[in-house]
Order: C-alpha cells, then structure tokens, then sequence
C-alpha cells in the first residue's frame, strides 16, 4: 500500500508562484511513475505533468508547459510541482499520483496510476 499526501496549494494572484509537494510512503518510491493531475470545478480530471522514476524523463500537458516543473528527490520520497506564471485557469484541486509499474503504455492517463492523494486546493485570483 502507497499513501501520497499533497500540500503547498493556496490562494494566489495570477502571475505567481506555487510549489506543491507530494510525500509518498513505501521503500519503492524510487521505482514509481509519479504524475500530477488536477480537477477544476464542473470539469474531468486532466493530466498536468509525470516524471520517470529515476527524474530523467518528464512530460507536461501543453496548458502548462514553459510555467510548470516536475521534480522529484528519492531519497525523500517527494515529488514537487514548481508552478510559476500561475493563470486563473490553473485554479483546481492537484493531485498526485504513483504508478507502480513502467511498462504501461500512457501515463499521461489517470488510468495508469494506481495509488492517490487526497489532493490540494490551488487558486489563483485576478
């Protein structure tokens, strides 16, 4: 069993910074896919950004890329997510999530991940 907890959501003006990280439990923290998704009120959850397990691989959904970066330190078994830039279209709750196998074929699916968080609150103001 994996428990990820997410913190660092907030309230925001647009053009701000948030950093959000994701303490996951578990000695195999090091061999998980970890993504990022959030949901919008009224809308699915999408997928925000993934990392491979060793941190060399990333990938982010086109709304974010240039202003997001995935990072991950397994020797604290934390994922972050560096938002800059943050627009009124960012406002959501962001989760994390860990995908126990890399032989998956899309992890920018939620369906590949088989472990959440509870999710934090992030808005940003006008």
């Amino acid at each position: 069993q994996v428990q990820l907890v997410e913190s660092g959501g907030g309230l925001v003006q647009a053009g701000g910074s948030l950093r959000l990280s994701c303490a996951a439990s578990g000695r195999t923290f090091s061999s998980y896919v970890m993504g990022w998704f959030r949901q919008a009120p009224g809308k699915e959850r999408e997928f925000v950004a993934r990392i491979s397990w060793s941190g060399g691989r990333t990938y982010y959904a086109d709304s974010v890329k240039g202003r997001f970066t995935i990072s991950r330190d397994n020797a604290k078994n934390t994922v972050y997510l560096q938002m800059n830039s943050l627009k009124p279209e960012d406002t959501a709750v962001y989760s994390c999530a860990a995908a126990t196998s890399n032989t998956r074929t899309n992890y920018s699916d939620l369906r590949a991940y088989d472990y959440w968080g509870q999710g934090t609150q992030v808005t940003v103001s006008s």
